[in-house]
């Protein structure tokens, strides 16, 4: 039998990319917080042709581009994921993350369930982020639960409520798309759900590379 000469101290891995999503009310962004307050964890600077908000910075909250040029990249595939809300665009650059994660370190990428769709597309012409990314799902404990936190805000009108609530049971039905489902009865458990996945994806062989 030939000797094995892999040094399984100094291997290299790519970094993961961790998509997630999840209806509004499931509460992904205080997890997704916590998360990257918590781990390794790099949040990719999106592009968007909106003006700077008060205190934002170019590079640092996002790139800030005009409309000329965030279409000429779309024309040039530079988006993993990109879309029109309100009149603005924002998008992820595949360079930022593929930049991040050949260095071996993982992404967190905060998106809606059309976001995702759009990425796990993309992928599929990429085989370092085919191989990267892992897909998950934040959801409610129950769909009577997600409503009574939306209300229990008590700082939106019943339309935008009523919205909201139609939008989330359209997402929820793409949860079994996801790679993991998080169910969000408790922050903490949730959080620690979350941190078990990534201790996980860092074990993965599939990212090691081998020159």
């Amino acid at each position: 039998m030939k000797e094995c000469d892999f040094n399984f101290k100094n291997y290299k891995r790519f970094g993961a990319v961790l998509v997630v999503s999840g209806p509004s009310g499931a509460g992904k962004s205080t997890i997704c917080k916590e998360l990257l307050e918590g781990n390794n964890l790099h949040f990719s600077i999106s592009c968007t042709t909106r003006k700077p908000r008060p205190g934002e910075i170019h590079g640092k909250h996002y790139y800030f581009i005009t409309i000329e040029e965030f279409e000429k990249r779309i024309e040039n595939n530079e988006f993993i994921e990109h879309a029109n809300v309100h009149g603005n665009y924002y998008g992820t650059l595949k360079k930022e993350v593929l930049d991040l994660i050949k260095k071996g370190n993982n992404v967190l990428l905060d998106v809606d369930v059309q976001g995702a769709m759009k990425i796990k597309e993309t992928s599929l012409d990429d085989e370092i982020l085919k191989k990267c990314t892992e897909y998950i799902f934040i959801a409610p404990p129950s769909f009577a639960e997600l409503e009574k936190r939306l209300r229990g805000r008590g700082t939106e009108p019943e339309e935008v409520i009523l919205k909201r609530l139609h939008n989330a049971r359209k997402e929820l039905e793409f949860c079994w798309k996801y790679d993991y489902l998080v169910v969000n009865e408790i922050v903490e458990k949730a959080l620690n759900e979350m941190n078990a996945i990534l201790i996980s994806l860092n074990k993965k062989t599939k990212r090691i590379v081998i020159d």
